[in-house]
């Protein structure tokens, strides 16, 4: 993009100007870079939450946690299983994925009573289901200048308000119920300098957008820090910020953080918490890995098409060339379903227009004051028509949609033909307006990965999601569902002030931090259940590939499908029945026959083809008592997108016991799959992998290599026809207590080693 630009090298911070540091002398240049890495905003604060004393590898503890009601559960579950007795933080405890009930039966309610009862017990903050989605409660409620805030939810981001937020799977929030601690080596800043002012129509979608484009592919920023600064800063309202902020998720980055200034002091002072306000800046001096400068006067309207946040385009160059590019993506979804198919080339009208059937505005992306309120602007006094497009809008949360209603904004909205409907995050992860087959539905929320709207592929459903910001989805409201970029649109905008009522909070929301109560019974519905037993890692492991991938990316939504599977996600065990069921649908029963075989060694009867396989390698009877037989699931690069533990979780109820791929796109991913025992490996850069569904990997010596912290390991494949082939698999950078949680067999059986430690 025009406006993103790239640079990759290093970069200091001198007098208020970011300067390569490639043009310093040689020893000028590694002083500023040794005294530099310190002077960040990030690195202050990670340093005031490091209880390592070691800067480079560090121990977090955090000063609040947030779960939503797919995660709370299990975390609570886990953490009960190993002895916890009260939260010891601020933790908030939202209902924002499942308010519906809509499938399940009773399991989604009874899931929020086990979350309230857990709150009285333990001591934590409950937000009834369509208070608040989870991110804009701890906008309103949690984030501080200098806080650190751990979510299991992968869009924990409050950088634009001075916290630094991290989504992490619910593993990482059991340890810090435990009071145990967040271990990272330190990681990589990079400067994120923002320059201009965006122009009328342009939302902070527009810029996020432009930001994932520009940096995910290449893993430009994985695992890093993104630190925003410049002058273009004091350009944007808290809101855009916010907008922008949530989405550096998908650039794969680990974290965020933003200047403050007056703009988030207001905001402090708004919400009545002005004490939880504190100037931040970089240090003069500071250094950064690299750069992103971001131009906002020549920043577009953009629109990512299905399917991931990163296929962008400007709204005038898709539609310049709307059929080819539709035509790609049809073909995309062609290759990746077999029983469903995309016909969004249709979409295109025969003087070149694009109509779109679908309009929604939601969640902790879209659903903010300022983005709904100039989103009526363009809308006022027009119509979204009564044909096959609709407008939906979700306001984030219950004081914001209570300001809406007071100045007018929602009245003028459903005078228009939008629909207003309660804070929830369904539509991001395809619970909530699902569109009709062969659908394009535009939308301001976090993601558009398959099956995110909610369409089910195996039953011949299938729809497409393509993010834009609310303006231009406005904009296109009042075309009647024809896609325009609100650049295109004249109209008028004086923002509203924003004026924050908690008085419904404190009617609705249980703030018991500090009353937790041990008389407290935990009410436990039906559909929740402990997880099944795990066992420690043997001395070898055998793998069996019950899912061979080769896509570029495989999320985690294909890899245990959101929407409606979300409601079992307290029963691991019908959970489980989900996994990849929209990817790879054969690999539940696969996975299923290898862990009845484990089982039945397990018990010393060897099934004829573990036996045979073993034979292949060595003797059966001398292998199999001390050879672990577990599925296994081979992609490229396995994991991107959601922070949902069940991702790995449920490859390990159904006996699973290693992930092979090139690399982990995020670190979120592989720690769940560290948590729940999964080995992930990785293969040495240039091997290739022709094996096929039904090969074996043989892994000899796996516990101590484990254990010694061999990072190198020569494993054998045993094809189906019985030949073999070496392979090389790597198991780099675990930390000891992660080598210890594998050897272990997971998170829970780790803590009941240690309990009486």
């Amino acid at each position: 993009m025009n406006a993103i630009t790239l640079t990759n090298s290093g970069v200091l911070l001198t007098d208020g100007v970011p300067k390569q540091v490639e043009s310093l002398p040689e020893e000028a240049r590694k002083e500023a870079i040794r005294d530099g890495r310190s002077k960040t905003m990030a690195s202050r604060i990670l340093s005031a939450h490091n209880v390592s004393g070691d800067p480079e590898h560090l121990r977090i503890r955090f000063d609040a946690l947030t779960s939503h009601d797919i995660t709370y559960v299990g975390i609570i579950q886990t953490a009960r299983a190993s002895g916890l007795k009260s939260f010891p933080v601020p933790y908030a405890m939202t209902n924002c994925h499942n308010s519906l009930c809509a499938v399940g039966g009773t399991i989604n309610e009874d899931d929020h009573v086990f979350g309230l009862s857990a709150a009285k017990k333990y001591g934590g903050i409950y937000v009834p289901a369509n208070q608040s989605v989870i991110h804009s409660f701890a906008r309103e409620e949690l984030a501080g200048c200098g806080r650190m805030i751990l979510g299991s939810d992968s869009h924990t981001r409050y950088g634009a308000l001075g916290t630094m937020g991290i989504g992490e799977g619910g593993p990482e929030l059991v340890k810090q119920l435990l009071k145990n601690t967040y271990d990272i080596d330190a990681p990589g800043v990079v400067l994120v300098w923002l320059t201009g002012k965006p122009r009328r129509g342009i939302g902070p979608h527009d810029v996020a957008l432009a930001l994932v484009g520009a940096t995910f592919a290449s893993g430009f920023v994985k695992n890093k820090v993104l630190e925003f600064a410049g002058p273009g800063v004091a350009s944007l309202p808290i809101d855009f910020r916010n907008g922008v902020d949530v989405m550096t998720t998908e650039t794969t980055c680990l974290s965020s953080i933003w200047v403050t200034d007056q703009v988030t002091q207001h905001h402090y002072e708004v919400h009545g918490r002005p004490q939880d306000y504190k100037p931040l800046s970089p240090e003069d001096g500071a250094y950064y890995d690299a750069m992103i400068h971001i131009d906002l006067d020549a920043m577009e309207s953009m629109i990512a098409l299905p399917f991931h946040p990163s296929h962008v385009y400007t709204i005038h160059e898709f539609l310049a060339n709307a059929k080819e590019i539709l035509s790609e993506v049809d073909k995309e979804a062609a290759d990746k379903f077999r029983k469903a198919s995309l016909h969004l080339a249709d979409k295109v009208l025969p003087d070149g227009r694009v109509m779109a059937d679908q309009g929604i505005i939601a969640g902790c992306a879209g659903g903010m004051f300022d983005s709904i309120d100039e989103a009526n602007a363009i809308l006022h006094g027009g119509s979204t028509g009564n044909g096959y497009f609709s407008l939906s809008v979700y306001p984030t949360s219950v004081p914001v949609s209570l300001e809406l209603t007071r100045i007018g904004v929602s009245a003028d909205l459903l005078s228009a033909g939008a629909v207003i409907k309660p804070s929830f995050c369904g539509p991001c992860f395809g619970a909530g307006d699902v569109p009709a087959n062969n659908g394009l539905s535009l939308r301001h929320t976090t993601r558009n990965f398959p099956n995110r709207e909610g369409s089910k592929p195996g039953e011949g459903q299938l729809a497409g999601v393509a993010l834009m910001d609310a303006r231009s989805i406005a904009a296109t409201a009042r075309n009647g569902g024809i896609i325009t970029a609100a650049t295109d649109v004249d109209y008028t905008y004086t923002p509203h002030a924003y004026h924050y009522d908690r008085s419904v909070y404190e009617k609705r929301v249980y703030f018991g931090y500090g009353k937790a109560d041990p008389s407290v019974q935990l009410i436990l519905g039906p559909n929740i259940t402990d997880w099944p037993r795990q066992y420690p890692l043997a001395d070898n492991l055998l793998l069996e590939l019950a899912a061979v991938i080769h896509d570029p990316v495989t999320t985690t939504d294909e890899l245990i499908p959101s929407g409606e599977t979300s409601s079992y996600r307290s029963n691991p065990l019908r959970l489980a029945e989900f996994a990849l069921s929209r990817r790879v649908p054969g690999y539940v029963g696969h996975a299923k026959d290898v862990a009845a075989q484990e089982s039945q060694r397990r018990d010393g009867v060897l099934s004829n083809h573990l036996r045979a396989v073993l034979d292949a390698v060595g003797s059966a009877e001398e292998l199999a008592p001390v050879t672990q037989f577990g599925s296994c699931v081979f992609a490229n690069k396995p994991g991107d997108g959601s922070a949902r533990e069940q991702a790995a979780s449920c490859q390990k109820v159904l006996g699973g016991f290693g992930n092979i791929c090139y690399e982990y796109p995020t670190k979120r991913y592989r720690s769940n799959c560290i948590n729940w025992g999964i080995l992930p490996f990785t293969l040495p850069a240039g091997t290739e992998f022709p094996f096929e569904e039904g090969d074996c990997v043989f892994v000899p010596d796996i516990r101590m290599a484990v254990s010694q912290s061999v990072e190198t390991i020569q494993a054998t494949v045993i094809r189906q026809d019985g030949t073999t082939a070496p392979l090389t698999l790597c198991l780099s950078g675990l930390t000891p207590d992660e080598r210890e949680i594998i050897l272990d067999g997971c998170l829970m059986n780790y803590y009941a080693a240690h309990a009486d430690v």
